[in-house]
């Protein structure tokens, strides 16, 4: 029996003319978890047709993100609502985030401007906040898994009241200008 359960997330073609010339990177990163990770069952939403009606894919996808140990969340291009939520619902059931967002993709950009101020490494706040660790590539999260301290703290939901006090205590308190 497996001991551990790996939920792969991310950005799937809706329809099937979109997935005629998809290239399914849930394949590349099943066969390396399975090779690294003798003791992993990968789950990913993908085993779920949209004709089923939306509250049945809706309840197999939060299931999966139950049922896992870890969720690892391919975010090498733009991820839809459906992964942004699933990576919320994950930090409900305070469930290990792994983001593969590789440096200089559409969520992790170097040297970004906003409103004059160089960020020398931006994430996308929402990925990075629910996420519990960044990793560059699949191999990246992979040693990151197998390296993985027993004692590792596992964002919570509680991180989202974090974030809101945070925000209060520094900027509102501090009567900061709101864009």
């Amino acid at each position: 029996m497996k001991s551990l359960k790996i939920v792969l997330l991310g950005s799937i073609p809706k329809g099937d003319e979109k997935r005629k010339n998809w290239v399914d990177w849930k394949v590349d990163y099943k066969s390396k978890i399975v090779e690294l990770l003798p003791n992993a069952e990968v789950l990913d939403g993908d085993s779920i047709s949209d004709n089923v009606g939306p509250d049945l894919v809706v309840g197999h996808d939060l299931w999966l993100v139950k049922q896992s140990n870890i969720v690892i969340v391919d975010g090498s291009k733009k991820i839809g609502a459906g992964t942004a939520q699933e990576m919320v619902i994950a930090k409900y059931f305070k469930k290990l985030v792994i983001s593969v967002i590789p440096k200089e993709s559409h969520h992790r950009k170097s040297n970004l401007i906003f409103h004059g101020i160089k960020i020398k490494e931006w994430i996308h706040p929402f990925l990075s906040v629910t996420s519990d660790y960044i990793a560059d590539n699949i191999d990246d999260a992979i040693n990151y898994i197998i390296e993985l301290p027993k004692t590792k703290k596992v964002k919570g939901f509680d991180i989202f009241d974090k974030k809101i006090s945070l925000y209060k205590k520094t900027l509102v308190q501090k009567g900061a200008k709101r864009f």
